[in-house]
């Protein structure tokens, strides 16, 4: 079957989340992905170890599907390597500041004299201007810049966000950016520099929060769990368990009033708009607090549902994967991995186009894989891919 992306050689020097999970992506979609990392194997590779070997499970999930082959940068001769599979592809990607792409020949001017036609997709922590464009960062960086740490925990202690929304969110500004430059490359012959930032995605996602500052309208405070904007919309202790339940619009207000036995609210001036039913969230979080905790989370279920009020249990990791509550099944693939006794779980393509098999998956690459092979196709002997090895170049 030809997929989208048939045809369509992408070279990742990326490391970790932004860059990898970019490519990863349009090797969902059909591209050819080889990952190039040092000889001893890049750092990534080993976060979060979940087999024998220390394979990460950061690693496992953003490079599936991708072929392996080491090179050594720091050498003229890994960078002439480098040059010449860069005559074959159509994508390069890299996460990296503007001075370690120029050091490794990997900025858009050397990748253009090489081949002109080339798409780079860079994702860098700063940007690729500015006083702080060589200085690196990671996912913290993005969400404690932004305010959006600020604004999350309790008074008097903020918490950083378990999950890593900022590099998915920049790997995902990646994969629509160079999925427009290889529509502009087919339309016109012509290359591109995709660029995305982590400060960028993360003052993407806090600037309605940067509107009501820049107007006047109002200045932000930790909340912890309950919506600034509406209410009640917090995690509630029920019985057996923990709910969350999101109360917005007027219509749904009403159902919930009535649902609570608290009709009254209603004519509440302090619950009149959703914008003050999240200014004055803490007394409606009180009242549905009480609520749910005479009942089980089975119970609280079946009213707000009945009620047409978004509801959901709160899962711990574990429970993802149970059965009964069909994510697994739904939203997830299972890859098998030669080191481990049984399959591991990996999620499904974040997008899907007709045509498109979202429940295929291959295993991310062993160490080098594929170096001999790719090496081969660039017309380079068995002999001198044994000499590069024995040097440390591969």
């Amino acid at each position: 079957m030809t997929t989208i992306l048939d045809g369509i050689r992408v070279l990742d020097f990326g490391r970790y989340i932004a860059g990898p999970f970019c490519a990863a992506m349009l090797g969902d979609m059909g591209a050819e992905v080889i990952r190039i990392e040092p000889p001893a194997g890049a750092d990534d590779r080993y976060l979060m170890p979940v087999t024998p070997e220390g394979e990460g499970a950061l690693f496992l999930q953003s490079n599936r599907g991708k072929r392996s082959l080491t090179l050594d940068l720091t050498r003229d001769e890994g960078r002439a390597l480098a040059r010449r599979l860069v005559e074959t592809a159509d994508v390069v990607i890299a996460n990296a500041p503007p001075a370690a792409l120029a050091q490794q020949g990997l900025d858009y001017d050397s990748l253009r004299a090489v081949k002109p036609d080339i798409i780079l997709t860079v994702a860098t922590a700063w940007g690729m201007s500015g006083p702080n464009r060589n200085a690196s960062g990671f996912d913290g960086t993005g969400q404690s810049v932004s305010g959006a740490i600020w604004l999350s925990g309790q008074p008097g202690q903020p918490f950083r966000a378990a999950t890593s929304y900022v590099d998915y969110g920049t790997a995902i500004s990646c994969a629509y950016g160079t999925l427009g430059a290889i529509i502009r490359k087919l339309r016109t012959g012509q290359g591109s520099l995709v660029e995305t930032s982590l400060i960028g995605t993360a003052l993407t996602m806090t600037t309605p929060m940067l509107m009501e500052e820049a107007t006047g309208a109002r200045s932000r405070v930790p909340t912890g769990n309950r919506s600034p904007i509406a209410g009640p919309s917090d995690l509630f202790a029920a019985r057996d368990g923990w709910v969350l339940t999101q109360v917005i619009g007027q219509g749904m207000f009403r159902r919930w009033a009535r649902l609570v036995g608290r009709p009254e609210l209603l004519d509440d001036p302090r619950f009149a708009t959703d914008i003050l039913r999240g200014d004055n969230g803490e007394e409606l979080s009180r009242i549905m607090g009480a609520w749910c905790a005479t009942r089980t989370v089975e119970e609280c279920l079946a009213a707000l549902q009945a009620a047409r009020i978004p509801v959901t249990r709160l899962l711990r990791p574990a429970q993802v994967l149970e059965p009964e509550f069909g994510l697994a099944e739904g939203f997830l693939n299972w890859m098998d991995h030669p080191a481990l006794p049984g399959p591991l779980p990996v999620a499904r393509p974040l997008a899907t186009v007709t045509g498109m098999d979202a429940t295929a998956v291959r295993p991310a690459p062993a160490l080098g894989a594929h170096t001999d092979e790719l090496l081969g196709q660039l017309g380079i002997s068995e002999a001198e891919i044994a000499r590069l090895r024995s040097d440390g170049i591969v």
